[in-house]
């Protein structure tokens, strides 16, 4: 049977005034979750092109606000009942993964299992230099940690022995009384290996319908090979290019499991203001989301 498509509310580069109110709202109007984003700093000065957009610019001023996702979810955790979270992206890449796993068990444990964690490696050479973390191995670190934070929030002792990551016998409590699911990000085709072979999920950029009829099946295939396509697996996935019932109806048939959505930027208003969000967020859930029940 083809599990219903569910929706989850995007959080990208909102006043951190509105995090607990449109949580609230959301939940309040059927989404299903909220994608939390995260950034460390802004360098002043960029050596590196974002991967994502055509002229490598960035596409979000520097004074863009970004609550660190382990101080946001907790908070709006503790306003809603039903509503689940998960980081869009964290970028395990430039963090060392056991204070990930003491963060994401913690907040796992407050909302009582309703947290889970999308990961990436970073494209910003500077993050990493000023870190202390290597740049040039941020695929195998971030793989390997996957591994770790898995291991970790199980709250037994455990030990692990990689190639960049080593440690004894130890154990974190508290932990969840259900595992914490660990989206992986990424296009490149080590990106997608990665999500194949070690996660419950994938989770999307801003991607079009058109990368995504690519992308998906690839991950099938990826999914196959490494003898995992019978295990559950979600694809998580913002689109540029759709906004109504249909294309998102043309996304579930792609294998899209859940749809990230900005609705405040669907409807005329300022995309803003914490009203036109609310609004937003009850008119696309009455418009759209109310015929996917």
């Amino acid at each position: 049977m083809t599990r219903r498509l569910e929706f989850t509310v995007a959080f990208p580069m909102i006043d951190p005034s509105h995090f607990i109110p449109l949580a609230i709202a959301a939940e309040a109007a059927g989404y299903g979750s909220v994608a939390v984003p995260e950034s460390v700093f802004y360098p002043e000065t960029v050596s590196a092109d974002y991967p994502y957009t055509a002229d490598g610019g960035r596409f979000w001023p520097a004074e863009t606000p970004f609550l660190d996702p382990f101080v946001a979810i907790p908070a709006m955790a503790a306003v809603t009942t039903r509503l689940r979270f998960y980081t869009n992206v964290l970028k395990l890449g430039i963090r060392e993964p056991l204070l990930v796993a003491k963060a994401v068990s913690s907040a796992a444990v407050l909302s009582n299992n309703r947290v889970g964690l999308g990961v990436g490696l970073s494209w910003i050479p500077e993050e990493f230099a000023w870190l202390g973390q290597q740049m040039s191995t941020r695929g195998a670190r971030t793989s390997e940690a996957i591994e770790i934070i898995r291991l970790v929030c199980g709250g037994e002792y455990v030990e692990y022995h990689g190639r960049h990551y080593d440690f004894g016998r130890l154990m974190v409590r508290p932990a969840p009384t259900e595992p914490v699911p660990i989206y992986v990000g990424g296009l490149s085709p080590a990106g997608l290996r990665r999500a194949a072979r070690l996660g419950d999920g994938w989770i999307s950029v801003v991607n079009s319908t058109e990368e995504l009829a690519s992308v998906i099946p690839q991950l099938h295939d990826l999914r196959r090979e490494a003898g995992r396509d019978d295990r559950p697996f979600e694809i998580k996935a913002i689109c540029s290019d759709v906004f109504e019932e249909q294309g998102f109806r043309r996304l579930h048939e792609l294998g899209v499991t859940d749809a990230m959505v900005c609705p405040w930027y669907f409807y005329p208003g300022d995309p803003h203001d914490l009203d036109h969000q609310r609004s937003s967020l009850e008119r696309f859930a009455a418009e759209v989301m109310s015929a996917f029940e």
